[in-house]
């Protein structure tokens, strides 16, 4: 199990990055999109990811630059999978996502090979913005629907969190994040897995592999002929633990989803803007790294990934870049993008996304927590944990 970091930036898309999706990619090469805004299927295309694996897009929240690219990588899809008869899309977000993929699709007359679903995470009133009403917009999913489109569920939220999947492999949870609109972060808890049958043990004692070695893997507890008893915590090894993800959307507060967050392995959090700006980050619905780092900490997670970067963070200059700024053949304060991620043009000096990761480090300076920057095309194992 990998994450593949698709797009970084907040707000819209630069010449260096592209806006939120973070691909979950399985062993057995399936993998899962969580948001998808302009330009991810060419991203997509750009890393190591087939697109004709993707099989289930998760929507943190309705803003364009988590969404705006979804309507484009369904059809492009629909290159992909025309062989595959039992393939279906699954698609989650919350309420009013529905109607926009409709909207989108049956305006644009796109034609799909394959069905779909979308089914609409149902958003509790404290969700709602005070002003949420005076847009007027109406959320349902009226008129009829794309000629692919299947009946999706509108779940709704269960002391606090949304049940979305739920197999003997893998659970999905989602919880409530604060920002401007309703918003979602995502909890995918893999399943814990016994441990592997000592065979070597198992000839010791005179046994072949057979239906004896198979209950014996189910967890009973077996006699010989003998009389000799063979517990399982004899002949198997210890249990293999699932790992757990969470990727949460914009957000200026998650305390509300810390519990279902709690001992994840990795913590996908954004980090907009640099602490001292920590005043102007919330009054946007955002955080900065010292704001993730703590969060990190307080839902002890094993790794914090940050992400979701305003423009006016670059990456680091690689050595060839170095060496054109020695020479003056570039002015590493000139930003190319004019402007911040909520549109202002105050601060014209470009800073490098080592501030953001500096403050994280030294917030989490004293824990077990490790803090990476995620890059665009950036690829994160996530190992098992065996006890």
């Amino acid at each position: 199990m990998k994450l593949v970091f698709l797009g970084t930036a907040s707000c819209y898309p630069t010449a260096h990055r592209a806006v939120s999706c973070t691909a979950l990619k399985f062993e057995d090469g399936l993998v899962w999109l969580f948001d998808c805004g302009e330009g991810s299927q060419i991203q997509v295309q750009k890393s190591s990811i087939r697109p004709s694996r993707i099989s289930k897009i998760f929507i943190t929240h309705l803003h364009g630059d988590h969404l705006f690219g979804l309507s484009g990588l369904i059809c492009t899809l629909g290159n992909q999978v025309m062989d595959r008869k039992d393939f279906i899309l699954e698609i989650f977000g919350p309420k009013g996502l529905r109607r926009y993929v409709r909207e989108v699709l049956c305006l644009s007359r796109s034609p799909l090979p394959f069905p779909f679903r979308v089914h609409e995470l149902i958003p509790m009133d404290d969700q709602l913005p005070r002003n949420w009403a005076s847009w007027g917009v109406n959320q349902e999913a009226t008129g009829p629907p794309h000629p692919q489109e299947l009946s999706g569920r509108d779940i709704q939220a269960e002391n606090g969190i949304w049940n979305l999947l739920e197999d003997d492999q893998v659970t999905v949870q989602a919880g409530r994040v604060k920002h401007r609109v309703p918003t979602f972060g995502f909890v995918i808890t893999e399943c814990t897995k016994p441990g592997k049958l000592n065979v070597d043990k198992l000839k010791e004692m005179g046994l072949k592999p057979g239906p004896i070695c198979a209950t014996i893997k189910k967890g009973e507890t077996v006699t010989l002929p003998s009389g000799q008893v063979i517990r399982p915590s004899d002949v198997i090894g210890p249990p293999i633990l699932g790992r757990k993800i969470s990727i949460l959307g914009d957000t200026y507060n998650s305390d509300q989803m810390l519990d279902l967050v709690r001992n994840s392995d990795v913590l996908v959090h954004e980090a907009t803007l640099e602490d001292a700006m920590k005043e102007k980050a919330i009054e946007n619905g955002h955080s900065t790294p010292g704001m993730a780092a703590d969060y990190a900490l307080r839902a002890e997670v094993r790794k914090l990934v940050l992400y979701h970067f305003s423009q006016r963070y670059k990456s680091e200059p690689s050595e060839e870049e170095k060496l054109q700024q020695e020479a003056g053949d570039t002015d590493p304060k000139k930003i190319e993008d004019d402007g911040t991620d909520d549109g202002t043009e105050e601060d014209k000096n470009v800073s490098y996304v080592s501030i953001l990761l500096a403050e994280a480090s030294a917030a989490l300076e004293c824990s077990d927590c490790l803090v990476t920057i995620a890059e665009d095309l950036m690829e994160l194992d996530v190992p098992r944990i065996r006890l």
